[in-house]
């Protein structure tokens, strides 16, 4: 119980917290040395150590964390009760929870969270669009994003009537083998051969009232999915936390890596998972601006589409409540503190950087999706 000494640690852990939050945004070298020298050799141990083991370590570690935590609030109670006696023992706990607090935190950052400072694949892929900046007149930008959303929105639908009719609905561990064997084949992947892989979550049944569908563990390097997701999602929400684990961090760039390995492999269930859901970004965007076009644009619909947008309504409809919403504010900050000034709404930025994608197709045939 030297509290000196635990005081020390603070300084410590403090010191170092804000030197790397001071130092890595706006230094992409940096960044890049983080990546080279130790995020990809940890996440290839990491998950050669842990791949094999068919259930999430990091689960497990969120669980005793949250018993650790619990307990030690209810060691607080008794310190209170006995104030007098006890301040020594509350003060000497409280720098311990702020101190571990802070080391977790450290080891989120080392552990993966330096990622949110590399620049945006649509920045490495040079996807920029150039027209968007070639003008400052609002109403100008307004119509001719417009016309894009049109245009993507159009596209997708006849990719979703071509493609519908050749889904089929796979099993997870068949969507996770398949995920890894194309990020191999067609990824230059740092961490392709051994520090990819996708198991099922132990909270399934709480990331559905969470309206979470997966999420990547920083601490063990593992990605987790709710396999209670439908099957016509799966091979994108695989792809989105795979991308996680090769060193991806924005939700929008993970969604973008995700719909470019999906839609260029020959694999027809990979395929319609990635265009529908980038159709559900793109439709909603345009809803909001042109609600009659959008839905001229579900109505043109395959049955089979059709009926996949009525379980995710029905889902949706399910788990519409108070704790999903409370989850998703929750996200939403910790999104923004991470630098995603959009928070939540960043997932939709895949839009733009989707439709240049195919716009570059045109003129360019994809070979080997290289990754920063």
């Amino acid at each position: 119980m030297n509290i000196r000494k635990k005081t020390w640690i603070l300084v410590l852990v403090t010191t170092l917290l804000v030197a790397s939050l001071a130092i890595f945004p706006g230094h992409p070298a940096l960044v890049n040395y983080y990546d080279r020298f130790l995020y990809f050799p940890i996440q290839n141990i990491r998950m050669i150590l842990l791949r094999f083991i068919p259930f999430s370590i990091g689960d497990i570690l969120y669980v005793l964390g949250g018993f650790a935590l619990l307990f030690t609030l209810i060691k607080w109670v008794k310190y209170i009760l006995y104030l007098k006696q006890k301040w020594q023992l509350l003060l000497a706990s409280a720098l311990n929870l702020v101190n571990s607090a802070i080391i977790v935190y450290l080891f989120f950052l080392y552990g993966w969270g330096i990622n949110y400072y590399k620049p945006s694949l649509r920045q490495s892929w040079k996807l920029h669009d150039t027209a968007q900046f070639a003008t400052t007149d609002r109403k100008a930008r307004f119509k001719r994003d417009s016309a894009a959303l049109v245009a993507f929105d159009s596209l997708l639908v006849i990719r979703l009537n071509d493609y519908a009719p050749h889904f089929r609905s796979l099993p997870f561990g068949e969507v996770s083998d398949r995920a890894q064997t194309y990020y191999r084949q067609f990824t230059d992947s740092k961490v392709r051969k051994w520090g990819q892989g996708i198991k099922p979550s132990f909270f399934g049944f709480f990331l559905e009232h969470m309206a979470v569908e997966g999420y990547y563990n920083p601490f063990t390097g593992e990605g987790q999915v709710d396999i209670g997701q439908p099957g016509f999602m799966m091979p994108f929400l695989v792809c989105h936390e795979m991308a996680h684990q090769a060193g991806i961090a924005a939700e929008d760039d993970a969604n973008l890596m995700a719909y470019t390995l999906g839609t260029l492999v020959t694999d027809s269930s990979f395929n319609y998972s990635s265009y529908l859901n980038l159709w559900l970004y793109t439709n909603n965007r345009l809803y909001r601006r042109d609600s009659v076009q959008a839905l001229t644009f579900e109505a043109r619909l395959n049955k089979l589409t059709s009926a996949h947008l009525d379980t995710l309504e029905q889902e949706s409809r399910k788990y519409n409540n108070d704790v999903a919403r409370y989850g998703t504010k929750m996200y939403d900050g910790y999104l923004k503190m991470q630098k995603q000034d959009q928070g939540i709404r960043t997932y939709g930025n895949v839009v733009t950087s989707a439709w240049q994608i195919e716009l570059r197709r045109r003129t360019e045939k994809d070979t080997l999706i290289q990754l920063p």
